[in-house]
């Protein structure tokens, strides 16, 4: 590894996928908590012989050996870590002095290390022993799509038939006018759409997971999927628990109609003219988050899905088997499926777009309708922020103030190292913790704790609810008042 690269990375700090580990002469017990951490995570790089603040002490040089054998004699040891790993640390030299490098892949298993399971949030190792939480890991692991499951006793007496001549219009209209579904009977559709399909391990043929998701009766959605639900709340007025309530657990045709209604009813609409044609912003946004949590979620879980409409924000949430963590954007966007199946069909009816566009619309839809950006949060809990402000208008911004899009409010005069980096970084995501501030900006967490304090104190930002959940706020008078 260059001495450039490991600049970075200790700049950088701890992360998701890079720890630091002081060590003396020895090897600690957390360094084996991590490599489980990570395995059962997204892998990621240790580095033995440096402080948790990123500073180089260094591992004794004539010990670098023996820690290794120790390391690899541990790792291959059944009764103490399984299944076991074969890696192969690396010593090298970082301004004169010795560390030891050991990189962790990502595992196909769930590992343990003495017998318990551990997992990797943003930059601690934590210890797993809630069975929906070991649950969510294995799912994780899982190389197959759930939604492929076949039921060989569904039988077409379990549907709701009578969607299908209105998915049919929707698959024609979409299409522009012509699509193969208008013609096909009801069985050629189910495998055009892979609804009907064979099971390749049992050799069963029959309706999947998917095709009772999309079209099954409300019995025949609770039988093959218990845990099936979509709440969503409205939480205004009665912040302790809600203004108005929805809660859905039919199948997603009817889940999409009734999210799309329930979302009209609570959230202003604006209009947007684009080439010539007078676009809803608010439909265009709300289809997108709804169609993402509707056909992207993970339904082996029991997590409880949500689309929650607030003062200032609105957000869906819901389980997801993820292959990364942390923001997603339009620049680091790496769009793969979660139920294929159930995309495809979304697709085809116009309840969704291309895989990985809706996340592009979304950030130019989202600023021209509140102002601001969205956030995508992607973990074991997928989350979809938008932010709402009922007083923003894009039509009423000066012309000399918008060409094809909305900007942010210019500052008077620019404001101090590091107090300009952090509210830029806030203004980007309000969601960021400080750890994850001091990762984006580079500074030491002490340095954003005073930063962050003294934005406060000025008035320009206001922490919004608790330190684990909550948003920092922007207060924009304040801001101008401290330019002037």
């Amino acid at each position: 590894m260059m001495n450039e690269k490991i600049y970075q990375i200790l700049k950088t700090g701890e992360t998701v996928a890079v720890e630091f580990k002081r060590c003396g002469g020895h090897i600690e017990n957390d360094v084996y908590e991590t490599v489980c951490s990570f395995s059962n995570r997204f892998g990621g790089d240790i580095f033995l012989g440096v402080t948790d603040k990123g500073i180089v002490e260094g591992v004794p040089e004539n010990a670098a050996p023996e820690m290794i054998k120790n390391f690899v004699s541990v790792i291959s040891n059944p009764t103490l870590f399984f299944p076991t790993l074969y890696l192969e640390p690396e010593v090298m030299k970082y301004k004169g002095k010795t560390i030891i490098h050991i990189k962790v892949p990502t595992g196909g298993d769930v590992y343990t290390f003495k017998k318990v399971i551990y997992d990797r949030v943003n930059d601690a190792d934590v210890k797993v022993t809630a069975t929906t939480q070991i649950a969510q890991i294995y799912i994780r692991k899982q190389e197959i799509y759930t939604e492929r499951k076949v039921f060989p006793y569904l039988k077409k007496e379990d549907l709701r038939l009578d969607l299908l001549p209105r998915l049919r219009i929707l698959a024609v209209n979409n299409a522009g006018g012509s699509h193969p579904w208008q013609d096909m009977s009801n069985e050629a559709l189910f495998k055009s759409a892979r609804l009907y399909m064979k099971d390749p391990v049992t050799g069963k043929s029959g309706f999947n997971l998917a095709a009772a998701m999309l079209l099954g009766k409300d019995e025949t959605v609770q039988n093959v999927c218990p845990a099936y639900v979509t709440d969503a709340i409205l939480r205004k007025v009665n912040l302790d628990r809600y203004d108005d309530r929805d809660f859905i657990q039919t199948n997603l045709i009817e889940s999409y109609y009734r999210l799309f209604e329930f979302a009209k009813k609570h959230l202003p609409d604006k209009f947007y003219v684009e080439d010539l044609e007078r676009k809803s912003l608010r439909n265009i946004i709300v289809r997108e988050m709804i169609g993402n949590t509707l056909m992207h979620r993970e339904f082996s879980s029991a997590y409880q899905a949500k689309f929650v409409i607030e003062d200032d924000r609105m957000y869906v949430e819901n389980a997801n088997r993820t292959k990364k963590d942390g923001l997603i954007t339009p620049k680091n966007l790496e769009p793969y499926p979660k139920n294929p199946i159930i995309a495809s069909f979304f697709r085809t009816i116009g309840f969704a777009d291309q895989l990985g566009s809706g996340v592009r619309r979304m950030f130019k839809y989202t600023k021209l309708y509140s102002g601001d950006n969205p956030v995508f949060l992607e973990g074991d809990i997928f989350k979809i922020i938008v932010p709402l402000n009922e007083s923003y208008s894009f039509d009423s911004l000066e012309p000399e103030k918008r060409e094809s899009e909305p900007q942010n409010e210019p500052q008077s005069e620019p404001l101090n190292e590091p107090l300009k980096s952090v509210l830029e970084t806030i203004r980007k995501n309000p969601y960021l913790s400080k750890e994850q501030i001091a990762a984006e900006i580079g500074k030491s967490r002490a340095t954003i704790t005073r930063a962050l304090s003294k934005l406060q104190n000025a008035g320009m930002i206001q922490r919004i609810g608790a330190d684990k959940n909550g948003y920092w706020k922007i207060k924009e008078k304040g801001l101008a008042e401290k330019n002037k």
